[in-house]
């Protein structure tokens, strides 16, 4: 009854309203009451006055609307525009709530309108200021003001630059608990496109906060999201992780109403990515979701405490040989063991199938992100559509073993595994109590991204590649019954470190690799026993028991299975549960990587001799021969092994390290690097893969693209009239075939002075810079995706 009431009392005063300006006042004359109402504000008619004046103006911006006076003019008029600062600062509620509904209305009835609101900061301020209202009449009138406004650029701009975020969030946080909780996600089937939103029942006052926040937050640039007010953004976070939470659950049970199906159900324009987008933003720059284990710490977890054990390792076994290291747990402190915290964690007392469930509820599926992507908000743009969605078989986890005497994968999920299958597999809870069916029929659960769902491995894999120098740590999950075999016979692009957590597991390496080396990201040719072959002659076989940790460098061909042992003390006899992180070495952090940062580094500071020459065609031919160079170092790099070895410059330097033996290793393999390039780079060669690159349209620099990071070579190539990289190759490939001879005297000589002149220790800092580069979108990256698990 309340409701209908309230229903009738508005269609009255409309329809009241709608008599009072049937005459279709003009703008000099509501502008002259209004003015005149405000002068008199002590009269008891002057109030009623300016509403009703205010309500004419409301209705004029009615799309088709018969009462639109000035619809002819496109925006609002100027002198009534001024009065509306007054207006927003009105001690009478209802008249700050029409005013906010005209500059709403206004926003929104053109872009020159809103572009007039936007323009004036005491209209934008008053907005603002509203929000805060105690009133809720005038506070629901501001927020879908701000909304309106914030439908363009220029009106989140102006909001921003008058902390219109940090306004709703603390209106929001002012919100009773009991509003908050009462979410529900609406299911809106657009075209076939079902949409999932985000509604709360009963107050419409906390969908609009959340929906003007929101659009805000998902609109900010990486200084805004820095320089906003930490505590508020912290405990605004909170609130949003909890909405999350319920919204994820929700998801996963598949719990959705339809939109219509409850009148006190207020929805709101907030997709379920929209909200897993701010959750991301608010957490990329937070340093407190996951601090590095000192490298000391994670030094001694994996290769002992011996001084003498790291060295030994990164001489003798490093991307060469496999190395076994016995369990640790007895010789280090609880707090020494950087598995300690997640072993506890799984507690895996009852049966091991029980905790595959809980595990895999909390978790939402970690998009890929593109291996030289340096601007984080560059792949929020990309995937937005789709972050925080539920886990994908085959991108996140896969169920699989091993069967049958030709040694296949087989998957659980058989449909979901075909690549002919477009459409992702989204795992639900019905899925995922599947898993634990699968579990105990044989099948081994792999989960990957451990390090982006769990706050302890994600400390891990910071300090272990800070440990190494590289950007990033891989970490996989994979859960193995008795008697069974997940992974078919492979090998990795990248070294692992296998940390048996839980039960046994045996271990087949090859003695020898297949191929040398194989990059990251690169097809791998030889992936599966059947293209590797079932002789496994000049093998070697480890047994891992809890504790051990086993290392396989990349390109070594191996597999592993469970024993089924009898007599064990109880059901999880024979299971396996281990770890594997990967040291993802990407193509910049390589030997062939250092080289050519080496090379842009001695082009920098060379150019004042280089480039002096009065002969414009001699420094054309300059410039193009250090690019030209750089194509030589890379073919160098298809070809000889060390150029594809890790470079571990920038490792972390150990306290006990004072004979200084990594960075002498490392200089040692820079001279190889350097007389490798003076003795092999050919200038025909390098060019022909320019003049087939162009041939094929494609850009021979791809490849390299990461070194634009330090303000390549491209700018000098642009003064001369190319456009770097298409135009100005296909300059370069002309000009080096019209003047042949002098191009490769150019060459020879740039070469020849680059070998000569290099110094390693000149490039360690821009080669650090490039490094902090990626460490910090893969921070930001891990940051977000770990606040958005509900664990």
């Amino acid at each position: 009854m309340g409701n209908r009431g309230r229903k009738k009392r508005r269609l009255q005063r409309t329809k009241s309203n709608q008599e009072w300006c049937s005459s279709s006042l003009d703008a000099n004359t509501i502008f002259a009451l209004i003015l005149a109402a405000i002068c008199n504000s002590n009269e008891p008619y002057s109030e009623s006055v300016i509403k009703r004046c205010l309500n004419s103006l409301r209705l004029s911006l009615i799309p088709n609307s018969q009462y639109a006076a000035f619809r002819l003019h496109q925006t609002l008029p100027i002198p009534i525009l001024s009065l509306l600062p007054i207006l927003l600062n009105s001690k009478c509620d209802e008249i700050v709530s029409r005013s906010t509904e005209i500059a709403g209305a206004a926003s929104i009835f053109s872009f020159e309108m809103n572009e007039q609101i936007a323009l004036d900061g005491e209209i934008v301020k008053g907005l603002i200021l509203a929000v805060g209202a105690s009133n809720k009449m005038v506070s629901v009138a501001a927020c879908n003001a701000v909304l309106d406004l914030s439908t363009t650029s220029l009106g989140r701009e102006r909001l921003l630059e008058f902390s219109a975020l940090e306004h709703l969030m603390f209106k929001y946080l002012q919100v009773p608990e009991s509003s908050k909780r009462l979410v529900s996600i609406c299911s809106l089937d657009k075209g076939g496109d079902i949409c999932l939103r985000i509604g709360v029942k009963e107050d419409d006052l906390v969908v609009l906060l959340l929906n003007a926040a929101i659009t805000l937050i998902n609109t900010y640039d990486i200084d805004q999201l820095e320089n906003m007010p930490r505590k508020l953004s912290e405990a605004f976070s909170v609130y949003l992780k909890e909405l999350w939470a319920e919204v994820h659950n929700q998801m996963l049970l598949r719990n959705t109403v339809k939109f219509g199906q409850d009148e006190h159900f207020n929805l709101s324009s907030i997709r379920t990515n929209n909200l897993a987008e701010s959750i991301f933003r608010l957490s990329i720059n937070a340093g407190h979701l996951t601090t590095p284990f000192p490298f000391e710490v994670v030094k001694k977890s994996i290769f002992g405490t011996r001084e003498s054990s790291f060295e030994n390792f990164i001489l003798n076994h490093w991307e060469v040989s496999p190395l076994l290291v016995r369990s640790l747990s007895k010789a280090l402190n609880e707090q020494d063991d950087v598995f300690s915290s997640f072993v506890q964690y799984l507690n895996l007392k009852k049966t091991v199938s029980s905790f595959v469930s809980p595990l895999l509820q909390g978790l939402v599926s970690c998009l890929p992100i593109d291996s030289d992507e340096l601007n984080i908000l560059n792949f929020l743009t990309t995937v937005r559509n789709e972050l925080g969605c539920l886990i994908i078989y085959g991108q996140d986890i896969r169920v699989l073993r091993t069967m049958g005497h030709l040694k296949e994968e087989v998957h659980f999920f058989q449909e979901s595994s075909e690549p002919c299958i477009k459409a992702p597999h989204f795992l639900y809870i019905d899925d995922i109590l599947k898993c634990e069916d699968a579990y105990d029929k044989g099948y081994t659960i792999a989960l990957r991204g451990m390090e982006f769902r769990f706050e302890t491995i994600a400390a891990i894999a910071d300090g272990l590649a800070s440990l190494f120098g590289q950007p990033s740590v891989g970490v996989n999950l994979y859960l193995t019954p008795p008697d069974s075999q997940g992974l078919a016979r492979h090998y990795d692009d990248h070294c692992v470190f296998v940390c048996q957590l839980f039960g046994t597991k045996q271990w087949t390496i090859v003695s020898q690799p297949i191929v040398s080396l194989p990059r990251l990201y690169e097809p791998l040719d030889s992936l599966h026993s059947s293209k590797i072959g079932n002789s496994m002659a000049g093998h070697t076989q480890f047994l891992l028991r809890e504790g051990d940790i086993l290392y396989i460098p990349r390109g070594f061909p191996h597999e592993a299975c469970t024993v089924a042992e009898s007599g064990g003390p109880d059901e999880t006899t024979g299971f396996s549960l281990h770890l594997t992180l990967a040291i993802e070495v990407e193509p910049p952090f390589e030997w062939e990587g250092f080289a050519h940062v080496a090379l842009h580094c001695w082009n920098q500071s060379s150019k004042p001799i280089h480039y002096t020459s009065v002969d414009p065609l001699s420094e054309i031919l300059s410039v193009m021969s250090v690019n030209l160079l750089h194509i030589a170092i890379r073919l160098i790099g298809d070809s000889d092994p060390t150029f594809r070895k890790a470079c571990l410059v920038a490792a972390i330097t150990l306290p006990s390290d004072s004979k200084c033996w990594l960075g002498l290793n490392q200089r040692t393999i820079f001279i190889y690097i350097i007389d490798k390039i003076c003795s092999e780079s050919g200038f025909l060669e390098a060019l022909r893969v320019v003049e087939v690159a162009i041939q094929k349209n494609e850009d021979p620099f791809q490849r390299l693209r990461w070194l634009q990071l330090l303000n390549w070579e491209a700018e000098m190539i642009e003064e001369h009239g190319g456009d770097f990289p298409s135009v100005g190759f296909e300059k370069l490939s002309s000009l080096f075939n019209q003047h042949r001879d002098k191009a490769e005297v150019a060459f020879m000589h740039v070469k020849s002075k680059f070998c000569c002149e290099v110094v390693f220790e000149d490039v360690i800092d821009s080669y650090g810079m490039v490094l902090e580069k990626y460490k910090k979108t893969r921070k930001q990256y891990m940051n977000g995706m770990l606040s958005l698990h509900c664990k």
